[in-house]
């Protein structure tokens, strides 16, 4: 079910699947008060906690190739932790339930000991709430939500809400002394990505709020009665959401990935000598803190979360200026860009960074395959074929796809199943074939256009 098949490429092949089998001997779903770290069970390095990357990265592959069960216990995982996010948050004078979940963590409990880190990196909060809106888009079952994920959106809305203060200069709420996705920055104010999230946060949660109250009343009162949430507050955090400030050049633009970015001596990766990289092992930290390059996607986190709030010309503006200060020593980097650049039709840079993710392990790229293999960014390679080159997103409650294929490969192929409907599809150069494995039809949509698929009949595009 979860195996990718291509055809011409023997590397590529290799490594999909090595990664692919790392994935489903990683986790198996049975169990809730487990869940995935970034070595899974090949290394001690992290020590086998988890991070904000299941959420990003893991859920999707569970999604599509198990039963959507799975991914229902990830986010079960972080309902049960909800009690000890409240006193994570606590801890740092957060109060009225807010919720902060930790950055690693092994029962609920912060487990990281780097304070640029644990108190600012609070990003990952957002990613837990976006996995709660991706289960529901992908599976169709919304039930999590009035059961369990409403009150951690509560908590989380609740901790945004607090975290911004209002700058009277700029008549705007604003975020300071964060930490972004990229690492090699820390202690930021408004960090774009992070600011971002806050507002889609409560956005999110508001929306929920009302939908759990129209069409779930008893859960409605049993969550608010719990939580003690009031309509003040709701409008509170509404104002909150309305004059979110963001950084913004108009010389280039783009949004800012933090104030003060232009600030920096704007030299791209490629003017680097060769001899400085990687800067993580040839430069002091105070170096690349002040230096313009980025670790991983963080402007382009946002555009990968939430590309239907932006235009493919916003994205294109936004890729052409952030990438070119990318080193991607981070695993988690490649796999993100591979899918924006197959958007932008830039196949041949889309392919290149596929190749760097899946075979980050097998070819040892970082030299340092002894502390353990990149479980979570394996699941990003995955993403970077079948939302990458396979085009694959839920649009207006349909699956679509605007299938692509690397020079390099004849022809690919994967299965996804999405809302208990097994789909095969299989891309060469000159067409696309779609299997429907089950008894009830389905529609989808492949190039913006609308197909219809029915059990067991192959149809071509």
């Amino acid at each position: 079910m979860s195996d990718i098949v291509i055809e011409g490429d023997i590397k590529a092949q290799q490594g999909i699947r090595f990664n692919i089998f790392q994935l489903n001997q990683t986790y198996l779903g049975t169990d809730s008060t487990l869940n995935i770290g970034p070595k899974g069970f090949t290394g001690e390095k992290y020590g086998g906690s988890t991070y904000w990357d299941t959420e990003a990265y893991c859920i999707p592959f569970y999604m599509a190739t198990k039963d959507d069960k799975v991914a229902r216990k990830l986010l079960k995982y972080r309902y049960n932790h909800l009690e000890k996010a409240i006193e994570n948050a606590k801890k740092l004078g957060f109060s009225n339930g807010a919720a902060l979940y930790p950055m690693v963590t092994m029962n609920g409990e912060e487990c990281h000991n780097e304070w640029e880190i644990t108190f600012e990196e609070i990003h990952r909060n957002g990613a837990i709430a976006f996995a709660i809106h991706n289960y529901f888009r992908y599976t169709g079952d919304y039930s999590y939500i009035p059961e369990m994920g409403l009150e951690v959106l509560i908590g989380i809305s609740r901790f945004w809400h607090q975290r911004v203060n209002l700058s009277k200069d700029k008549n705007k709420y604003v975020m300071l002394g964060v930490t972004g996705p990229n690492e090699y920055e820390n202690n930021v104010n408004n960090n774009w990505y992070t600011n971002y999230l806050a507002k889609w946060c409560i956005n999110y949660t508001l929306t929920q709020l009302d939908k759990v109250k129209s069409g779930y009343p008893d859960d409605y009162h049993r969550v608010v009665g719990k939580t003690k949430l009031t309509d003040r507050e709701c409008e509170k955090w509404k104002k909150v959401a309305n004059k979110m400030y963001f950084p913004y050049s108009k010389e280039y633009g783009v949004f800012l990935q933090q104030d003060g970015f232009l600030d920096k001596e704007l030299v791209r990766v490629d003017d680097l000598p060769k001899s400085e990289r990687p800067i993580n092992q040839k430069w002091s930290w105070d170096r690349i803190l002040r230096s313009p390059y980025i670790k991983q996607a963080d402007v382009l986190q946002g555009f990968y979360f939430f590309e239907e709030d932006f235009s493919t010309e916003d994205l294109e503006r936004h890729f052409d200026f952030y990438e070119p200060f990318t080193v991607h020593e981070s695993s988690l980097s490649p796999c993100v860009h591979s899918i924006q650049a197959a958007k932008l039709g830039r196949m041949e840079q889309a392919y290149n960074f596929y190749l760097r993710t899946s075979r980050l392990d097998l070819d040892d790229y970082n030299k340092e395959v002894e502390e353990g293999l990149h479980i979570t960014s394996m699941a990003g390679t995955w993403m970077s074929i079948v939302e990458g080159f396979g085009g694959m997103r839920v649009v207006n409650d349909k699956l679509s796809f605007k299938p692509q294929i690397p020079n390099q490969w004849n022809a690919y192929s994967f299965k996804v199943n999405f809302r208990n409907r097994i789909i095969k599809v299989n891309v060469t150069a000159d067409c696309t074939t779609f299997q429907l494995i089950g008894t009830k039809e389905v529609s989808i949509r492949v190039n913006g256009k609308k197909v219809e698929l029915f059990p067991d009949e192959l149809i071509t595009v």
